[in-house]
């Protein structure tokens, strides 16, 4: 991997070497709607290939340089500063509104909410706690570029440490596209056994035929996310941490629970979409398609929890004092075949047929209090479903529908949706969800060297149907509101004897309510932007803890300076929610859990950034959490877990086209 780095950044310094550096802003009828114009290189021989422009000073716009989402969705590059690539410049490079991060840059969040719709059939491997930075196969893109692109993301981690993602695609010719990628950080962090190492390495490929009449896109992804765990601060080392005395702010001097454990999650996915269309007959009268298309995935993935020396005081009783290991594999094989009709008159109609075979667990089997708890979860699984996509008089329909049709494990999902655009500026969707699955593996089978955490259990399905409505609106708000119930929802929680974390299942009907609102209020070169979440939960108070408001508001200022030069946005934002029992984290399940002892919330975060574009370049300088000092220590992102003090980062991310 290391080798597979070094030449990969080489290859990232040669095309930054040949980039040019004159750039021409685009006709403002043509930028993208920002306050800024985008503009990009002369083109060059391949863009010409690509695209078929014959003329030698036409260039490339931005919008040729296209990101192909897994759903089809397509948008194209944005090298534009605003406020919500603010948002979305962090460890995830996503708006993680909802969520809060754990001390070091690398670790773990805490959910502050939480969104019920699923259309898995097969339960998970579990261990969600590592699965934040986990990609997806839904988070991996795919792309078409007139010219060879580039982009470098940097940023600084706590203590020593870095994080980087580098990034190159290029189409070889109008068919066919490829492009690598590599997310790296290592962070030492401020408190005492808590580095973080993990990597993200990406290839992607996708190729259409000369006649379109076959398609294929496919990635590999190889992941591996290694953390150090220290259980949290001890409980005597709280008092230390509130009271703000300067001899504690050194944060490396205070206590924590273990100093000898460590965590990995790793995994490999090789992934394969193709199709073949037998009619593809498009004209301005009539459209009339059908195809058939193939999906086919392996992914192979383990979680490991080690320890030197058992914390029984912690974990309760072990099998052994010394080099405690627990790992939890999973191997998933999934082949589905695809069957594609679309006319003019019905829409576009797919039928699924799909096969799933799983083999999850451990390498030994466990007698325990002459329970013997087997060390293997395998099988088969036949699954068929559909799709539907129709506009009518306005309307956009949607609709897809899954079901288990054999196999050890139920399920089955529905999703119906319906959108209509009121006029250029309003769009309204309404949906409905339905979903019955399985909970994850470690919930039905887990074994560990601590006695107290080995269990076989047989739950039944997660029952859960929402109703969601959504309002987009530039103009006026974007608000969404959707009420979820859920029935037999599994979720771990302390056992009362043992006092212990252990898996159980809510035997009620949880009724959850979300509400949120999207508002930006412009005043010349100010700016508010707000975004507000009301959350309730009836039924389920002590199993599905959330807090009832969280809030995320951001003043800024934007201007263009040094003749056009230069763009910058400078202000403040403020992120706060609400006291609740906020879940505790566990960290040989690599799970949080409820807990309704401790309410954690109700301390603000106010974050200061300055932040400037320079040609295609944007540079970010924050200081994170500058209250910390002057509105108390109480800040926790879990129970023993504080979150981070005040400290001072920098970032850059840099585009290059060829």
């Amino acid at each position: 991997m290391n080798k597979i780095v070094l030449s990969f950044f080489c290859l990232l310094l040669f095309n930054a070497l040949n980039a040019q550096n004159t750039p021409r802003e685009l006709p403002e009828s043509k930028a993208p709607k920002t306050e800024e114009q985008d503009s990009l290189k002369p083109q060059s021989k391949l863009s010409k290939a690509v695209f078929g422009k014959d003329k030698e000073d036409e260039k490339p716009k931005i919008q040729d340089y296209l990101i192909i989402s897994h759903e089809n969705d397509t948008t194209f590059v944005d090298t534009t500063l605003s406020v919500k690539k603010d948002y979305k410049f962090n460890y995830l490079r996503k708006d993680n509104f909802g969520l809060i991060a754990f001390s070091n840059l690398g670790q773990t969040y805490n959910s502050l909410t939480y969104n019920f719709q699923s259309t898995d059939l097969v339960p998970n491997l579990g261990a969600r706690a590592r699965h934040f930075n986990y990609m997806e196969i839904e988070d991996i893109n795919y792309y078409r570029v007139p010219t060879p692109l580039t982009e470098l993301m940097y940023k600084t981690a706590f203590e020593q440490g870095q994080l980087l993602d580098a990034f190159f695609t290029v189409n070889t010719s109008p068919r066919f596209n490829f492009s690598i990628a590599y997310k790296g950080m290592r962070s030492i962090g401020k408190y005492q056994h808590i580095i973080t190492s993990t990597g993200n390495f990406r290839f992607t490929s996708n190729y259409r035929s000369e006649n379109d009449r076959y398609q294929a896109r496919g990635h590999i992804v190889t992941q591996d996310l290694y953390n150090e765990e220290n259980g949290g601060l001890q409980d005597e080392s709280i008092e230390y941490f509130e009271s703000g005395d300067e001899e504690f702010i050194d944060r490396s001097i205070l206590e924590v629970n273990f100093e000898d454990a460590e965590s990995m999650l790793k995994a490999k996915r090789f992934h394969l979409e193709h199709s073949y269309a037998f009619i593809n007959q498009k004209d301005s009268l009539s459209r009339n398609n059908l195809s058939l298309g193939q999906v086919v995935s392996f992914e192979d993935k383990y979680f490991e929890y080690s320890q030197s020396s058992a914390e029984t005081d912690i974990f309760g009783e072990a099998f052994k004092s010394s080099s405690l290991q627990d790992r939890a594999t999973l191997e998933h094989f999934h082949n589905q075949f695809q069957l594609n009709y679309s006319n003019n008159i019905l829409g576009d109609v797919q039928f699924d047929l799909g096969y799933d075979n799983y083999n999850y667990g451990y390498d030994k089997i466990v007698v325990l209090n002459g329970t013997t708890i087997t060390n293997r979860l395998k099988g088969d699984i036949l699954s068929a479903g559909g799709k539907y996509h129709k506009e009518y008089k306005g309307f956009d329909l949607l609709g897809e529908v899954g079901l288990n049709v054999s196999g050890d494990f139920d399920g089955n999902f529905l999703k119906a949706q319906a959108s209509f655009k009121l006029n250029d500026d309003i769009k309204a969707i309404a949906s409905l969800n339905h979903s019955s699955k399985a909970p994850n593996f470690n919930f039905l089978l887990f074994q560990s060297d601590y006695l107290n955490y080995n269990w076989i259990n047989n739950f039944n399905n997660t029952e859960t149907q929402q109703l969601a409505f959504e309002l987009k609106s530039d103009k006026l708000v974007n608000l969404s509101v959707d009420y979820s119930t859920i029935s037999d929802y599994a979720y771990f929680h302390l056992d009362e004897t043992t006092q212990l974390v252990a898996p159980t299942q809510y035997s009620g009907t949880i009724n959850y309510l979300r509400a949120k609102l999207d508002k930006e209020i412009k005043v010349g070169k100010f700016a508010l932007n707000n975004t507000f979440m009301y959350q309730n939960v009836t039924n389920g108070e002590g199993v599905l803890n959330v807090p009832e408001l969280n809030l995320r508001s951001t003043l800024y200022y934007s201007s263009h300076l040094f003749k056009k030069a230069l763009f910058l946005q400078t202000g403040v934002t403020l992120n706060y929610f609400s006291k609740y029992n906020m879940n505790a984290y566990d960290p040989v399940l690599a799970e949080f859990y409820v807990q309704n002892e401790q309410e954690i919330g109700e301390f603000p975060r106010l974050d200061f950034f300055l932040n400037a574009k320079i040609r295609q370049t944007r540079i970010y300088l924050k200081a994170e959490h500058f209250n910390a000092a002057f509105t108390g220590y109480d800040y926790y992102s879990a129970p023993n877990y504080p979150y981070r003090d005040f400290s001072i980062r920098f970032g850059v991310v840099w585009n290059f086209f060829l």
